[in-house]
């Protein structure tokens, strides 16, 4: 007689309900749906247009529209509805923005390689840390706004008559008219010398919050161009000569004898400015400080946003040995006696830093953030630019040309600052004499395998690769290669990249760890 282990249950023995079979069937395809629901959503939203998003999903438009229907009877919602500029999103459709963004931010996430998911690293509080800077509220100057609508032709006529004598809320609204749809038109983008002067109104506090709202938007929509980016970047540039009382000055073509004879200058200009949500180690500092060795004087200067973690840079700086400057005195001694100095955006330009913070509200990112990447608050004989999205590379590149800039290098980066990985192929946007020239770069190397981390913090094995305690291959090899891409960038540094690579490694072995 076998026990009762050995004996078959009677459920086994029960033959399957149908009806459950098909409702457990139907509830895993109901959370299939509901996953395809949330890209598809995703995608909808972003590109309000089916056709578009339908492109972008590589699915067919007419299933694309099938699926737009199963959301709208699942979330008894029309989510979008039409109108002359494609779908716009229902008010139930906006407060689902986030969290879809999120969701499907998280199923990209998944799918992404190894190695990638590998090489992210955690919110780290060592470095992530609010600034030191104390910053001010953004200035603004509220309008007393009139009640009433103008006709079309009353704004253009209005608009007409606005002139360099007119208030600054006139003049900026000018500039707003002529990028929208004022006099029943098409609008159009503005000149270098209209968007410096509505820039400038801006930074200078003049301008209504809605105003600054509306420029911003509008040239989101529109798409900004490298006039207007040019405009912006002289405007950014004259604002902070005058914070610095001319000494910070990176504008071209002064007057002889119209520049202070203590007027800052640097060899390399090399911005920062990344995301806060970006936590990968910056192995750029490491190798800024090897051209600094090589006896070039290098200007960093960014931020890390506004939020929790919009010091990291200043505590990364100083991790290395890199003066954290917020004074023209400072900035000058730095250069002088140890060719390398940082200086954070809330020191630089507080002004600016709260433009580009405007992120928080909008979740957008406005033409100040673009423009403020060729800042060149000391000059240099070269700027280097990381740039994420391929149509930004050469606008950056055409801006730097009608600010009539002789040596630029824009490098295709996975973020906003330029750092080169030798085990990828790149392309660099550079002006040599005022002239456009790309260079090809392909992979040099397979990519080394990521590198075990021992227990601690991101800081301290950032700290542990420059002073020789930590040895990670990838890491030195970015090192080493962005270094290389530094130098072959200087005027006359290198003859070519391989002469840039040799310097650069000879570098490396040679550094001072203290």
């Amino acid at each position: 007689m076998g026990s009762i282990g050995d004996r078959p249950s009677m459920a086994a023995d029960r033959p399957a309900d149908p009806l459950e079979c098909r409702r457990g069937c139907r509830q895993a395809s109901d959370k299939l749906t509901r996953g395809r629901m949330i890209v598809a959503l995703d995608a909808l939203l972003s590109k309000r247009n089916v056709t578009l998003a339908a492109r972008q999903l590589d699915m067919q438009t007419p299933a694309l529209s099938r699926l737009l229907g199963q959301m709208r009877e699942e979330f008894g919602d029309p989510l979008f509805v039409r109108s002359g500029r494609g779908l716009v999103p229902t008010p139930f459709a906006e407060a689902l923005r986030p969290k879809v963004q999120a969701l499907a931010a998280a199923i990209d996430d998944l799918f992404q390689p190894t190695v990638a998911n590998l090489q992210s690293e955690p919110f780290d509080p060592g470095w992530n840390v609010p600034s030191s800077v104390p910053v001010p509220p953004l200035a603004t100057r509220p309008a007393n706004l009139l009640d009433g609508q103008p006709s079309p032709a009353e704004v253009a006529s209005n608009l007409d008559r606005v002139g360099q004598s007119s208030s600054p809320h006139d003049r900026l609204a000018r500039n707003i008219g002529i990028l929208g749809i004022a006099g029943g038109g098409h609008g159009r983008p503005l000149t270098m010398e209209e968007a410096e002067e509505a820039m400038g109104i801006v930074l200078a506090g003049e301008a209504d919050p809605i105003q600054t709202g509306a420029l911003f938007g509008m040239m989101r929509v529109r798409g900004a161009t490298a006039p207007e980016l040019a405009g912006f970047v002289r405007a950014m540039q004259g604002h902070v000569a005058a914070r610095f009382g001319g000494r910070l000055d990176g504008r071209l073509g002064s007057q002889p004898g119209s520049e202070p004879a203590s007027r800052l200058e640097a060899d390399l200009d090399w911005p920062c400015f990344t995301s806060p949500n970006y936590h990968n180690p910056p192995w750029f500092f490491h190798a800024a400080k090897l051209v600094a060795e090589a006896g070039y004087r290098v200007l960093l200067h960014g931020n890390t946003g506004s939020g929790p973690a919009a010091g990291r840079y200043e505590v990364v700086a100083a991790a290395l040995g890199i003066p954290v400057c917020s004074t023209a005195d400072d900035i000058g001694a730095a250069l002088a006696t140890q060719r390398i100095a940082y200086v954070p955006l809330t020191a630089l330009a507080p002004q600016i830093h709260r433009l580009i913070g405007l992120h928080r509200l909008t979740q957008f990112r406005n033409a100040a953030l673009e423009a403020v990447h060729l800042l060149r608050p000391a000059g240099g004989r070269t700027s280097l630019l990381g740039v994420t999205k391929p149509y930004y590379r050469e606008l950056h590149r055409d801006t730097a040309r009608l600010l009539g800039l002789p040596h630029i290098s824009v490098l295709g980066s996975l973020r906003d600052v330029a750092q080169y990985a030798p085990f990828r192929p790149a392309t660099i946007h550079r002006l040599i004499d005022g002239e456009p020239n790309d260079l090809a770069l392909p992979a040099r190397m397979a990519e080394p395998p990521a590198t075990p981390r021992p227990r601690g913090t991101s800081l301290e094995y950032w700290q542990g690769v420059w002073a020789g305690g930590m040895r990670d291959a990838r890491a030195e090899r970015i090192i080493v290669g962005t270094a290389a891409f530094a130098l072959y960038s200087l005027p006359g540094a290198a003859e070519d990249f391989n002469a840039a690579l040799c310097l650069a490694e000879e570098l490396w072995k040679h550094r001072c760890c203290r």
